[in-house]
């Protein structure tokens, strides 16, 4: 069995078609991967501005008339305001230009009108409630790097420079299938045998949080000719196909035979724990990802080793989750595979949820996120683990 690391590194190494770009609006990038990097043109402020409503004076003319001084002139931000008269004081409005021979602003609260003059009870600094041109950005700043996952604050920052439209990748389109003879949809009865496909939700909901388009292909039955038509027909229609069951070694898991037929199985069976059955290749030249059956299996090793992959296949890295490092309030024994416990925070440390078993989907609904236990570990209560939330992933 491969260790964790090199099974990601396995996938990572793997070649494919790199994904295209499109040109699209910046209103809807949230999410979007930059597909080239992003330079400043523009200096933000454009010029120095006031940080305050209040006025705007040359200290040195404050100093000189004792603190009353004439006002001449009236600034609010969007309009260019003529030179500042000697000896007087502009009123002045958040964001507007200082104009120019006024070296400070005084807060307003500071101040008293009176008479068309401002009085001012506190002198001000040179400098003082002035934002100097470029304090945000100069022009010629790296902004973005290609490969960075747009977020909301990162479209503001974009819009600051005028960019109405990005070049980002295109979303990568991911196939999904279940297999298995007792998968039912929900909202259709279960008969006897059967069970409810909960394998597909938490598939594509994975996909999509990490911005990719899912194909769906419904359920395929253990049945081998069904299973390659179903495969053909993803590779047709998507850039990754992403399959849960039949990757095992029983008489009804047909999955892997078929991809071998079809492509190549290049890796299978992984030190993980749970999800052992992880299987990566390729079906007619598209990258294909076999998960577990188990809904805990599935959901973990698409986190910890699909992740990476599909996040590449964007067009971006895919950043390790940040761990924290918290006292374990459980003890448990170590593994010959790299284990992945499901766990939530509590009294300054984690816990295990009860069961930890592969079929257990509730573990990963009432949980935070995953301790890693290392290969032959054990881990005693106090120990320092390291736990990985869930919105880390994304």
């Amino acid at each position: 069995m491969l260790q964790v690391q090199e099974a990601i590194e396995r996938l990572l190494s793997a070649s494919f078609e790199g994904p295209e770009c499109e040109r699209i609006d910046l209103l809807q990038a949230t999410g979007r991967v930059l597909a080239e990097d992003v330079v400043a043109v523009l200096n933000v402020p454009p010029a120095d501005n006031s940080a305050m409503d209040g006025y705007a004076v040359r200290v040195e003319d404050a100093r000189a008339a004792g603190g009353t001084l004439p006002v001449s002139t009236r600034v609010p931000a969007g309009q260019a305001p003529s030179p500042l008269k000697p000896g007087t004081a502009a009123r002045i409005f958040t964001g507007a230009e200082i104009p120019p021979g006024a070296d400070a602003v005084v807060m307003q609260e500071n101040c008293d009108a009176e008479d068309g003059n401002v009085i001012i009870r506190q002198m001000p600094e040179p400098g003082q409630n002035i934002r100097p041109r470029a304090q945000d950005i100069a022009a010629g700043d790296a902004l973005l790097p290609a490969g960075h996952r747009l977020r909301p604050q990162d479209m503001g920052l974009l819009a600051s420079q005028g960019l109405g439209t990005i070049n980002v990748y295109r979303r990568v389109r991911a196939a999904v299938l279940s297999t298995g003879d007792e998968l039912v949809e929900p909202g259709k009865p279960v008969g006897p045998g059967q069970i409810y496909n909960s394998n597909r939700y938490t598939m594509t909901g994975l996909l999509q949080d990490w911005g990719m388009d899912v194909v769906d292909l419904g359920v395929a039955p253990d049945d081998p000719a069904r299973i390659e038509a179903l495969f053909r027909e993803a590779a047709e229609a998507a850039d990754v196909l992403v399959c849960s069951g039949g990757v095992s070694v029983g008489e009804e898991d047909h999955v892997k035979p078929v991809v071998e037929k079809l492509g190549s199985l290049d890796l299978w069976r992984i030190a993980i724990k749970p999800g052992k059955p992880f299987a990566f290749g390729s079906v007619c030249g598209k990258p294909f990802i076999g998960l577990p059956g188990n809904p805990v299996s599935g959901f973990v090793t698409l986190l910890i080793i699909g992740r990476p992959f599909l996040f590449r296949m964007q067009g971006m890295a895919a950043s390790p989750p940040i761990p924290a490092w918290l006292p374990a309030r459980f003890n448990t024994p170590g593994s010959s595979r790299e284990g992945y416990l499901r766990a939530r925070y509590t009294d300054g440390g984690v816990e295990l949820f009860g069961n930890q078993s592969s079929g257990v989907l509730m573990s990963t609904s009432r949980s935070d996120g995953l301790v890693r236990q290392p290969v032959d570990t054990d881990i005693a209560e106090g120990d320092r683990v390291e736990f990985l939330p869930y919105a880390s992933f994304n």
